[in-house]
């Protein structure tokens, strides 16, 4: 069994020690320090090889968000807090997962499972189709190969907007164009990583990072409003750490 190592960074002991209660639960977790600033955690980082962060947003000396700014290189992180007004500006940071303290195991290890699949993406895949392969060194340079018009075209995870079904079709609408793919949305869905895209709507995956408002039943990416489906909003919710607030 692979063991993925663990960094903690909070301001509480209480919910530090909370957070290495629950990684002594999975024996696929080790924790390799668990410190009370970003300082502390900075000095980790550049001594020791870390795949999970569980990073605390409201700390002193400096905020969890400015510090993950200011990383070259980030583990998978898990951001630990007690507020849920900056989960938009976290996934724009692609992190794997926004944790609203208090949470439980169980939500808990729906976190570290996407911080463990955004770890393993990284990993380049075999195709998922003769229609489209995703290629990846990390999150930031992932990108798709999509086929259509006899024409393969490299698309970017960053520059992916949304993906929409239509028929046996599949639109995948971009920063710059709209192509065309003949796939399944279900072939869609599997195709795309699930720590950046998320399924709203029988006929919508978005991109996580580029939504800019929640309103009732809509989400909006820019000025596009995109259905979010009565049967998909409670995961949909779940995956940005909303749950139950929209």
């Amino acid at each position: 069994m692979m063991t993925y190592r663990c960094l903690i960074a909070d301001d509480e002991p209480i919910a530090r020690q909370i957070i290495e209660t629950y990684c002594s639960h999975l024996p696929y977790l080790q924790v390799l320090a668990s410190c009370g600033n970003a300082l502390e955690a900075k000095q980790i980082l550049q001594q020791e090889e870390v795949d999970i962060l569980f990073l605390d947003i409201n700390m002193p000396v400096i905020d969890g968000l400015s510090f993950l700014r200011s990383l070259k290189k980030t583990p998978a992180v898990i951001l630990t807090t007690a507020y849920r007004e900056y989960a938009v500006e976290a996934f724009e940071l692609s992190v794997s997962d926004y944790l609203v303290k208090p949470f439980s195991m169980e939500r808990f290890m729906k976190a570290v499972d996407k911080a463990i699949e955004k770890i393993q993406s990284s990993v380049p895949v075999s195709p998922v189709s003769s229609l489209a392969t995703t290629l990846a060194e990390n999150s930031d340079t992932a990108y798709l190969f999509l086929k259509t018009d006899r024409k393969i075209y490299r698309v970017n995870h960053n520059d992916l907007l949304y993906a929409e079904a239509s028929g046996n079709f599949t639109r995948f609408v971009t920063t710059t164009e709209t192509l065309s793919v003949g796939m399944t949305f279900t072939n869609t869905e599997e195709l795309l990583p699930r720590h950046l895209f998320v399924r709203v709507h029988r006929s919508f995956i978005i991109n996580k990072s580029k939504i800019s408002l929640i309103e009732g039943n809509r989400v909006y990416i820019g000025k596009i409003e995109i259905p979010v489906g009565n049967s998909y909003k409670e995961d949909f919710l779940r995956e940005i750490g909303m749950e139950g607030n929209v």
